[in-house]
């Protein structure tokens, strides 16, 4: 079978493309270009978008080199720039929250860049990435599953992915676990076998990708009392606690950005949780869109395990209510994704519109 693996110049990518070559496929790597030089400034760490590109695909091409493999690269800066960035920043100045990584995933690294290795020539019948996640086809639908090293899973950045993007999809890593993975690195003798992972989507200051002047304004409580001043809504997000700058005797907690109103809203840490929420522009991955309630456990971050307890009510209009079991959860910011499993199986998702 002819693959085609997405390279990132770490440990992951470069394991599953071994992994997949040694099964007897046909393996091409193929990365991203992104970064446009001078249009940002980025940051020194570890992350998808910034200046150390040129170094991540020379470790890309180095590696296809050592072990035989072809390599390309396409670049889909601009891409990137009007589907991802203006995205970001739309939502952020609108007090909002959102998770360019999930965007990019579905738009980009499994959408744009398989199709432009199509319309280059490569010919290929699966495409592959070194992801922590895993598929099935139970029930006659593909479904996206969690990975075996929860720890490391990464199934929640995947949830708006389609069924034909599944079903062309290889997850080498989706049964193994961080620690093996590093162990096949060095007995394969990968380079990467000992570099960091990346720790976020951008290797710079966010405020430099949204690119706003200041835009000073109040810091309230939920009484309208002013507390502190701001230089910019957009610098804050709900459920942050240092950086506030509002000397106060008991701790606050961001409880809402309002864009029109140019005010960050604080309280104590009682108020950060919500109970409930709505989400809309919602994806069903592995099941048809409920129409009855649905017991389900929930993420809104792709960091922990899910929350137990949640239940979803479904909308006439598509959007989906969730009430949260226990004490709900902290820090519920609309722009967010919140994302549904049961047990392994990741159901579907969307974005979070409101919380209460």
């Amino acid at each position: 079978m002819q693959v085609i693996v997405g390279l990132s110049g770490g440990v992951d990518s470069s394991v599953a493309a071994l992994l997949l070559k040694d099964e007897g496929h046909e393996v091409t790597g193929v990365t991203m270009r992104l970064w446009r030089e001078g249009r940002y400034a980025g940051g020194g760490r570890d992350a998808c978008f910034g200046a150390g590109e040129a170094d991540d695909v020379k470790a890309a091409e180095a590696f296809c080199r050592r072990f035989g493999l072809p390599y390309r690269t396409f670049d889909c800066g601009e891409a990137f720039e009007q589907a991802i960035l203006a995205n970001f920043r739309g939502e952020y100045l609108a007090g909002r929250t959102p998770n360019p990584c999930v965007r990019c995933n579905a738009m980009l690294k499994f959408g744009l860049l398989p199709d432009l290795a199509r319309s280059a020539g490569l010919p290929f019948d699966r495409f592959a990435t070194g992801h922590y996640a895993r598929t099935d086809g139970a029930g006659g639908r593909c479904r996206l599953l969690r990975a075996r090293d929860t720890a490391r899973d990464q199934s929640y950045f995947l949830y708006r992915l389609s069924q034909e993007q599944l079903r062309r999809q290889f997850f080498p890593l989706g049964g193994l676990t961080k620690p093996e993975v590093r162990t096949l690195a060095r007995r394969f003798g990968i380079a990467a076998a000992e570099k960091h992972d990346s720790q976020d989507f951008y290797s710079g200051d966010h405020a430099e990708l949204i690119g706003a002047p200041d835009r000073p304004g109040s810091i309230v409580d939920e009484t309208g009392r002013a507390l502190g001043r701001h230089t910019g809504f957009w610098k804050f997000t709900i459920g942050q606690r240092k950086g506030l700058g509002v000397a106060h005797p008991h701790p606050l907690y961001v409880l809402r950005v309002d864009a029109c109103r140019n005010e960050v809203v604080v309280g104590p840490a009682a108020r950060v949780r919500s109970c409930a929420l709505v989400a809309g522009d919602c994806h069903w991955v592995s099941i048809a869109p409920p129409s009855a309630p649905l017991e389900v456990q929930i993420k809104i971050r792709s960091t922990g395990e899910p929350v137990p307890g949640t239940t979803l009510h479904p909308r006439a209009d598509g959007r989906i209510e969730a009430r949260l079991g226990g004490e709900g959860l902290a820090g519920v910011a609309p722009g967010q994704s919140a994302v549904f499993y049961q047990g392994d199986v990741l159901l579907g998702g969307g974005i979070i519109e409101e919380a209460g």
